[in-house]
Formats: structure tokens, sequence, C-alpha cells
């Protein structure tokens, strides 16, 4: 009785870490279209949670990479079990919400890949890790991913810039990647969820074959794709402002153009490693290519205060996680009363951060400033190149943000230089219009000076 209800409190968790993962990364596929004004927040994540769904039933790659691959088998079966398996995810949910709070987009890969290492380490020593897997499938996707997706993002963003550049003074028609995002960020929330709702399945599978009520070697069953499919689709749909937030505004500022760039090397980046089975991080390819797009189009400004504050997340996010889910697994240790105790921990922790969180409320409403947004196409100069102020609801006109002020004074620049040719235009057309007046006059009076 024990037993079992430690693998359903197991799948519990794993569920609910399914869903910390839907909200915690769907800034990775809807960030910049809403930083742009593509797409309406609350329908980007609608869309972005529908495209999660299909996407989870799509591969099964990446789920037996963790299932089978991550975690040793041995003789007497895998080196894990279910109640370390539960101190693991205790480890990933509580790394995850804690970088949700402050806005930072971190792995929530890493922090399960980190929650179950720490937890096996604990419950059967270093044996119990399979190094090779870690490094080719985790670690160094893990450093691979992002450098390649910044790089491809950098390049694809000077081609669209470059093929869509004007010298007649018309428009650009830059504005119609807007349409384009559109199609971009959708295939990227596919491709997060052929990627990311795989890695609850193989916690859950892995969790099955623990307690031996599935083949080792085997896949995900229908049930726990279909269960996982929608936990991470509800997840996604509670929208992660805060993270969206940080990579729609924090790192750059994101044109339709440069998002449209950003999307598409993310896309493919995550789609290329859920075929061959690496579990990476969608955040890190996703910010990497919002840096790299960054780079690449000029006049923009990367802001590497921030970029600072990810990469830390980055870097902390595997031994943090790893220590949590130890600290866990050794309380798990004390047996079913251990993972009571766990559970209460784990649950007086969640509402904590829920508590905490709405001390500094961050929702559709305000996640990217009215401004930023209406101002997006007009630095592209759409339409007639108009910024639309917003009333807000005390009924005040929000002031322009730096990003507007510096499109306005560029805009008033341009007027003024055109200005100045006109004049200078016109004026050079008076002067010879003079001279051939002069000249005529000229002409007339030596002519009448001969016939007298």
């Amino acid at each position: 009785m024990e037993f079992t209800l430690i693998v359903l409190l197991v799948i519990a968790l794993a569920l609910f870490f399914d869903f910390t993962n839907g909200f915690h990364d769907t800034a990775n596929a809807m960030a910049t279209p809403i930083a742009t004004g593509a797409l309406k927040p609350k329908t980007a994540v609608l869309l972005a949670a529908i495209l999660n769904l299909i996407g989870a039933f799509l591969s099964t790659e990446v789920a037996k990479t963790i299932s089978g691959g991550l975690i040793n088998e041995g003789d007497g079966g895998v080196l894990i079990s279910p109640e370390m398996v539960f101190a693991g995810l205790i480890g990933a949910i509580v790394w995850n919400l804690v970088t949700w709070l402050y806005g930072l987009p971190s792995s929530s890969s890493h922090a399960l890949f980190g929650g179950l290492i720490g937890a096996a380490i604990v419950g059967a020593g270093f044996s119990a890790i399979n190094g090779g897997v870690f490094l080719s499938k985790v670690l160094l996707p893990a450093l691979a991913a992002p450098l390649t997706a910044g790089i491809v993002a950098f390049a694809a963003t000077r081609v669209a810039y470059a093929i869509t550049r004007r010298h007649d003074g018309r428009k650009d028609g830059r504005g119609r990647f807007r349409y384009a995002q559109i199609a971009s960020s959708s295939l990227i929330a596919l491709a997060h969820g052929t990627n990311d709702a795989q890695k609850t399945m193989g916690v859950i599978t892995l969790t099955l074959v623990a307690a031996g009520l599935q083949t080792p070697g085997t896949g995900p069953h229908f049930w726990v794709i279909a269960t996982c499919a929608i936990a991470i689709a509800l997840g996604t749909y509670s929208g992660g402002w805060r993270i969206i937030r940080t990579l729609g505004a924090g790192l750059t500022d994101v044109k339709p153009a440069q998002g449209f760039a950003a999307e598409t090397s993310t896309a493919a980046t995550i789609l290329a490693s859920t075929h061959l089975g690496f579990a990476l991080s969608t955040t890190q390819v996703a910010s990497g290519s919002v840096i790299g797009s960054g780079l690449g189009r000029k006049g923009s400004t990367v802001r590497w205060r921030t970029v600072g504050r990810i990469a830390s997340g980055w870097l902390f996010t595997l031994p943090a996680a790893a220590i949590v889910g130890a600290v866990a697994a050794l309380i798990a240790h004390i047996g079913f009363w251990g993972i009571i105790i766990d559970a209460v921990l784990g649950l007086c922790f969640i509402l904590f951060i829920f508590w905490r969180s709405r001390r500094n409320k961050v929702d559709a409403g305000n996640a990217i400033a009215v401004p930023d947004v209406a101002e997006s196409g007009y630095a592209v100069r759409m339409g007639k190149g108009r910024v639309k102020k917003v009333p807000t609801k005390t009924g005040t006109v929000p002031p322009l943000t730096p990003v507007a002020q510096s499109a306005v004074r560029s805009d008033k620049a341009k007027r003024a230089a055109e200005k100045a040719r006109r004049e200078a235009e016109k004026a050079r057309r008076d002067a010879e219009k003079a001279a051939r007046k002069a000249a005529k006059k000229a002409a007339q009076q030596r002519r009448e000076e001969g016939t007298e």
C-alpha cells in the first residue's frame, strides 16, 4: 500500500513539474512575438499551449534518453528507486520556482537532470549515473546549443535586414515579418512540446521501471504521453509572464524581422536536437537566439548585465537542483514518513513562492509595457510611423520609453535632413534658374548694343 502511494505521489509531482516547465518556458516561443505586437499576449499563450499539446505526441526520443540512458540499469534493475525520483523532482521544482520568481529564463531541463542526479547519487552512489550519456546528450548540448542558435540567429538577422533594405525612401516592408512571426513562434511551441514534454514522460517511465511496473528499455505508455502533454499545455497557457518580460524586453529591444530570425533559429535547433535525442535546454536555445539576433541588427543594444544574470542562472542550475534533490533524498531515506516530510516541505515552499510573487504581480497586462508593443512597428516605419499612446486603466497616458524616444529622435532627424535636402535642391534650382535668366538678359543686351 505504501509503495503504491509513493509511486502515485511521484507521478503527481512529475506532472506538477511538467506544469511548471510549461509556464517557465512559454517565453521561449512567445516572448518575441508579444514584444513586437505580432500576437496579443493571451492569444500567444493559448496558441503555444495547443501546439505544445500536439508536439508532445510527435516524439519520444528524449523520454528514452532519461528513462533508459541517464540513469544506469544494473543487474538488480534501475539504480534508483521511486523515492529517489520523488526527491529529484523536488529539487527541480524548487529551482524552477525560484528562477521564475526572479524572471530568470533558466533551464527546466537541467533543473530536472540536476535533481535526479543529486538524488541518484545519495540513493545509489555515483555508479547510478551514466557519465557517457550525461556528457554526450546533456552537458555538450548545453554548451553547444545556445552558441549554435545564437550564430544562426545572428546570420539570419543580417540576411533579413539586408534583403529588406530600401534606398529610395519607401517603406522597407520589415513590418510584414510580424505575420511570419506567427508561423515561426508556432513552430517553436510545437518543437517545445516534442522536447520538454518528453522529459516528464521519461521521469514517469523511469519511476514505473524502478517500481517493477514496466520493462526496462521500453518507451512511455500512451497514458503517460497524454497526461504529460495536457500538463505542459496547461502550464503553458498559465503564462509565465515574468520570464516573458525578461526575454521579450530585458535582453534587447526586439523588432519583427529580428524576432522572426530568432524564432526560426530556435525552432531549427530544438527540432534537430529532438531528432537526435538530445535533452537540451530550450530556454538556453531561445536566449542564445535572442542575443544573436540583437547582435545582428544594427543599432540594437544587448543588455549584457541581464545576459550575465541569465548565464549565472544557467551555471548554478545543475548543482543547485542537485543539492536540493540530494537533501530531499536524505530525508526520503527515512522511509514512508520521509516522503511525507518531503511532500509537506515542498508544498510549503510552493505556497510561499506563489505568495511572494503576489507582491510584485506580473501578468498579461504588464509583462511587456504597452508602449513597447505599440512602438515596435514604429521603429521599422510601419504604416504612418506613428506611436499610438494607449491609455492605462487609471486614465493616464504612459510616457514614451527610451526605445520610443530614440525612434522619435531618429524620425525627427530624418525629417529635418529631408527638409534640408529639399530646401537645398530648391535653392539650387532657383540659382540655376536665376543664372539662366541672367545669361539670357545679358545676351539680349549684347544684341541690342550690336543693333545700335
